[in-house]
């Protein structure tokens, strides 16, 4: 049912890494998760984005801080999708992070969500496997169906307090 890679420059990441595992899991789907850094361990890096296909592979997520070429490295050696997850910095607040993650060259693509957006990362993986794998779909519309279930409760109890 597909497999999923979370690869963090620093294990300090994780906790903006966790909302993306978390979500994962909580869809059955297999996750591997990482720490490799593009400029502190190249040779992993290089290995790991060569190697993850023949591993099963289908997705890759890499979280990365301040320069974040985590992705960029990733996907310069792979044809699988790269996403992107910035981690929020003391510097700029991770603008820092996001600006180099979605500034790649041409011809090297890497999806990129919001800063520590953890779960957005998760859900972009899962929806790029639901285009072939049907279960994972499944769960995805009702996923979505929950959330749109609760935002109209919540404004069904809004009115009414309003109406008070």
């Amino acid at each position: 049912m597909g497999k999923i890679a979370i690869i963090m420059g620093s294990k300090s990441d994780f906790g903006v890494v966790k909302p993306a595992l978390n979500v994962i899991k909580s869809f059955g789907v297999e996750c591997e998760v990482h720490v490799i850094s593009a400029h502190r361990t190249p040779e992993e890096a290089h290995n790991y984005s060569l190697t993850a296909k023949e591993r099963g592979i289908e997705v890759i997520i890499c979280a990365a801080g301040k320069a974040a070429h985590l992705g960029g490295v990733i996907a310069a050696n792979t044809v699988l999708p790269v996403i992107g997850l910035p981690v929020k910095t003391d510097m700029m607040g991770g603008l820092d992070s996001l600006l180099s993650i979605v500034q790649m060259p041409s011809g090297i693509p890497v999806a990129t969500v919001g800063v520590n957006g953890g779960e957005n990362a998760g859900l972009l993986a899962l929806q790029i496997l639901g285009i072939k794998y049907p279960d994972i779909a499944a769960k995805l519309a009702d996923y979505k169906a929950k959330m749109r279930d609760k935002i109209n409760s919540d404004d069904v109890a809004l009115q009414s307090e309003l109406e008070d």
